[in-house]
């Protein structure tokens, strides 16, 4: 006879508070990858939970090099860019925008509601693709798989796989983004490719995480432990949990980071610059193009 092994989880390295902020115009965000303690978390440049009220949102503003994953959790939000890409998505809707050589859009909550809640995690791109022309990946919620590995255990695979179920979302750089939903008392286990960095952000009730059981609390990021290991355990106890679990393969790759603007070198964010003030190198329709949701 052979005794069977139980695999061994990854552990949690960090626990960070993700404080509210404000950002844009009348936005309170709480930011989760992209705060000094943890600054970057490669591939992943930052992670925001944002609540914004009628009167709030992001203005006209420009991207480069990247992607940004807008996961709407309630109210609506609308988008426009200077390409003429206009869209709402609501509660459970996912916008993949890969920004690349160049967007100018804004982004603002429908007048009508209370508030837009929901996340926004921002994705490096690798060099080869840094310049590469912008697309945009949305799905409404029921375009949106879900694995169901237990009763009380809802996993929305917005990109990646998790329990056989794959997602739709081509992801130029290799990406894992599952939003769990776990009643008390669960137990899951999360395969994670072994070279994949990746982390949790708490979004309501806690968790126990890895074979020491590491306490996850709402509002929280958890970076996991980069150790090979294939398995993440998770469990809930005496309350109910939501959160979302993203890990990718780091890039290794110089970032530097200006604002709306990341790239490999200084002199790639001066040129950056340059072309968007000169309106560019695919920044040519920002020239008097304005808004009509701003």
């Amino acid at each position: 006879m052979t005794a069977t092994t139980t695999p061994v989880s990854r552990s949690i390295t960090k626990s960070v508070l993700s404080r509210e902020q404000s950002e844009g115009v009348g936005a309170r965000v709480r930011r989760s990858i992209g705060r000094p303690e943890l600054r970057n978390h490669d591939p992943f440049l930052m992670l925001d939970e944002f609540s914004v009220d009628k009167n709030g949102g992001f203005p006209d503003h420009p991207h480069r090099g990247f992607e940004t994953v807008t996961y709407m959790i309630e109210g609506q939000f609308q988008h426009e860019d200077f390409a003429g890409h206009k869209g709402t998505i609501g509660p459970g809707d996912l916008q993949w925008m890969t920004a690349g050589r160049g967007i100018v859009h804004s982004e603002m909550p429908v007048k009508s509601q209370t508030r837009a809640h929901g996340l926004q995690l921002w994705i490096n791109l690798p060099k080869e693709h840094k310049m590469c022309e912008p697309q945009y990946q949305e799905l409404l919620d029921g375009q949106i798989p879900r694995a169901t590995p237990q009763d009380g255990v809802v996993v929305k695979v917005i990109a990646g796989e998790s329990h056989g179920v794959k997602s739709q979302v081509y992801t130029r750089t290799p990406t894992m983004y599952l939003d769990f939903k776990m009643d008390k008392n669960k137990t899951v286990t999360q395969i994670i490719p072994s070279t994949y960095t990746g982390f949790l952000y708490m979004l309501k009730g806690t968790t126990f995480i890895g074979d020491k059981e590491f306490e996850g609390k709402a509002h929280h990021t958890l970076t996991l432990s980069e150790d090979g290991a294939t398995t993440v355990k998770i469990q809930t106890k005496d309350e109910d949990a939501h959160f979302v679990f993203i890990a990718g393969e780091p890039l290794k790759e110089p970032i530097v980071q200006h604002g709306p603007f990341v790239m490999n070198s200084s002199e790639e964010i001066y040129d950056t610059f340059v072309d968007y003030q000169n309106n560019k190198n695919g920044f040519e329709r920002a020239r008097n193009w304005r808004s009509t949701i701003a």
